[in-house]
């Protein structure tokens, strides 16, 4: 389930979306119009005709004219939502009545105009789904467009029509040697082509006066008058039809429907059975898709303002907090140097655990080491043990998970404050001084530590390294500033103990055991601080399938934790406090947000292909240029060197859609009540204590900041 209905959802929006760009003609539009020909294939009668060609017999194609005194108004490439209802209120109230030919684009889209226009008693036309020059399309490409066109009648009114007006037509002395062969096939197929004798030309608003001029017959003669209620600003239209609706009914004209004006049965035929349903479910299809779209340009103006807001605050909040914390005489309160305890939980860490221990015994702070195997297979409380190394205690314990390994070392810590750290992770010298120095603070409760990347030199550790400064840390000065911490990492925290007593422990509530502890510190009262010069060097994931494990897991247990401690939004004191600044910036910006971020691209996508390319393109650059220079900083503030940014567009690309992947499975998990497992990922042992960093971050480099 979590992988058919991501699949389903994709598929359906995809649908909606290539919808919707068919009904704005972003999709199989055609905008070329064939130049005038010669003229040696169409009959004499039909040139000199009038402006009604019927082609239905093949052989003897017939041209009608409209009788004396009778006019009979067309409007082309409507409905239009704001124009047609104009038109429509002019008719109406001189009790006239007119044949509006239709797109199939603008009826699919308002429908409730042309049921309106049928109810009214006037008569609707083709004029093709997405206005083409039929002259330049194959017979199959005019059945579609005209088929397409009744599907949408169909759906719309409940009918069928045997009218059409070509796209780009004129009268009929214009048709030539490219515009008869259509008009032959389309007779064939059973509709009278519909032209016109008399043109407002209201289309290129000359005025109402000379709409009027233009459109008026001469001599008493009836006419077909061309005129729009669609493709811009049609307000010189309503206004002329105001006026000449009454000026020309006291000259002794009607106003009347095509098939009345020529004595023919209506042109108008019921739809029943399965072609009734096919049309209207085309034409709920095509509304849902507008609501849709309007939904995802909803979500991405939320996105937006998320994103940006998320950034904005980054930059401001993090210069504020590398401001503080680095000035000369800046201080958490009196040097912490008394001993503490490094909790190292493992699994079948045999690969890791050697250059983990190792790392911690270069430590230029007082610590005792506790390594709590959690029930190994492969040997990893042997190997600790072999080591013989001062300091370090191992203690075994069945299989319980990650959580009842850190409680069991807890218990067995001598000390007032526990660090807690993976199995697969590599510390500085300084990581563990530096890292409790802010106890000195009484408030104090917990510590987060400065977690970076040391396998970095494949293109996926390249891109975690990015998220781990950017997305990680640069988030952790932000939420330092505003007192909301919502995660200590596991690679690399500490705790008071009286701070983890007071809350419990760490629960087996959720997968995110570290983000439901710290979420609990905040709401009993603890601060909870970012330690930036506390380094700790991590193995990321260096397969997809490892990475999808892992962060499947994290994006879960935050779920989990956020749902955990939702009752921190009702309640008083410092978890009221949590519940209503913490938790909603938690949940915006780590579950909404990067929900909701995928629309960016898929208007990126959907703008590449049907909408303007080079506006879509700008866009999408300008958003990169932004994070760019949150990435740049970031970077700048970790002292990293700006080279592995040159990956940046690509992990936008291809990173950023494995993201919302997971976390989308994550929410569908959730919403189906599905149950997560932890899972272990596999280790390569590629860190090790002595040169698995950076060069001038070396686990035996000489690192001696003061404490700060």
């Amino acid at each position: 389930m979590r992988y058919l209905l991501p699949a389903l959802l994709l598929v359906a929006l995809l649908a909606m979306l290539m919808l919707r760009g068919y009904v704005h003609s972003e999709i199989l539009a055609d905008y070329r119009v064939q130049p005038p020909a010669a003229t040696d294939t169409v009959p004499q009668k039909i040139m000199e005709g009038g402006p009604v060609i019927d082609a239905r017999a093949k052989d003897d194609p017939k041209s009608l004219r409209i009788p004396d005194h009778k006019i009979v108004l067309t409007f082309d490439d409507g409905p239009d939502p704001e124009w047609t209802p104009k038109v429509l209120d002019e008719l109406k109230e001189h009790d006239a009545h007119g044949v509006f030919f239709v797109t199939g684009t603008m009826a699919s889209r308002y429908p409730d105009l042309v049921k309106r226009m049928v109810d009214e008693g006037h008569e609707v036309g083709l004029h093709t789904f997405n206005h083409p020059d039929l002259s330049y399309q194959s017979p199959d490409r005019i059945d579609w467009e005209l088929s397409q066109n009744q599907l949408v009648l169909a759906g719309a009114a409940g009918i069928r029509t045997s009218l059409f007006r070509p796209p780009y037509s004129s009268f009929a002395d214009a048709m030539d040697d490219k515009s008869w062969p259509v008009t032959q096939y389309v007779g064939s197929r059973g509709y009278l082509t519909v032209v016109n004798n008399t043109d407002s030309e209201d289309w290129k608003r000359p005025g109402v006066h000379s709409i009027i001029k233009r459109a008026t017959p001469k001599g008493g003669k009836g006419a077909i008058i061309l005129m729009h209620d669609s493709g811009g600003d049609r307000s010189q239209t309503v206004a002329a039809l105001g006026k000449f609706l009454p000026r020309m009914q006291e000259r002794g004209y009607t106003f009347d429907n095509l098939t009345t004006a020529l004595g023919a049965p209506s042109a108008h035929t019921p739809v029943t059975g399965f072609a009734l349903v096919k049309g209207k479910a085309f034409v709920y299809a095509v509304d849902v898709s507008e609501h849709i779209t309007g939904v995802m340009v909803a979500g991405l103006a939320v996105i937006g303002v998320l994103v940006f807001s998320r950034f904005g605050l980054m930059l401001l909040l993090s210069f504020l907090h590398a401001r503080k914390v680095r000035k000369r005489n800046f201080r958490w309160g009196e040097p912490f140097t008394r001993p503490v305890s490094v909790l190292v939980p493992a699994y079948n860490e045999r690969k890791c655990i050697e250059a983990t221990v190792r790392s911690l015994m270069s430590s230029d702070h007082p610590i005792e080491v506790i390594v709590i195997d959690d029930g190994s297979t492969d040997g990893t409380a042997d190997l600790v043990e072999a080591l013989r190394l001062p300091n370090v205690r191992v203690v075994r314990q069945r299989n319980g998970g990650k959580p009842a390994a850190l409680n069991n070392g807890i218990a067995h810590a001598r000390y007032d404050v526990v660090v807690m750290m993976d199995g697969d992770t590599v510390f500085e010298p300084s990581t563990v001084r530096e890292l409790v120095q802010p106890f000195g603070d009484p408030r104090v409760g917990a510590v987060a530590g400065n977690a970076k990347v040391g396998n970095r030199d494949s293109l996926i550790g390249a891109w975690q390294h990015i998220e781990y400064v950017m997305g990680f840390n640069l988030d952790r000065r932000m939420y330092d500033i505003l007192g909301c911490m919502p995660t200590i990492p596991g690679a690399v925290g500490a705790f008071r103990r009286q701070a983890l007593d007071r809350v419990g422990g760490m629960s087996e509530d959720t997968l995110a055991e570290d983000t439901d502890v710290t979420m609990a510190l905040h709401r009993d009262g603890w601060r909870v601080v970012y330690a930036e010069n506390a380094r700790a060097w991590t193995e990321a994931p260096e397969s997809v399938q490892q990475l999808w494990s892992q962060r499947y897991r994290w994006s879960y247990g935050t779920m989990q934790a956020i749902w955990k401690h939702r009752r921190s939004l009702i309640e008083r004191g410092p978890s009221g406090r949590f519940g209503r600044v913490g938790l909603p910036f938690v949940s915006l910006f780590m579950v909404v947000a990067p929900l909701l971020a995928p629309l960016i691209d898929v208007f990126l996508l959907y703008g590449l292909v049907f909408g303007p390319t080079q506006k879509t393109v700008v866009a999408w650059l300008g958003v990169l240029v932004v994070q760019g220079i949150c990435a740049a900083y970031a970077f700048r503030l970790d002292k990293e060197r700006m080279t592995h940014l040159i990956s940046l567009p690509l992990q936008q690309i291809l990173y950023r859609q494995l993201m919302y992947v997971v976390l989308l499975n994550s929410w569908i998990t959730a919403l189906t009540g599905g149950r997560l497992r932890w899972q272990k990922l596999r280790r390569t042992g590629a860190l090790d204590a002595s040169g698995s960093v950076p060069n001038q971050l070396k686990a035996g480099s000489n690192d001696r900041r003061p404490v700060a």
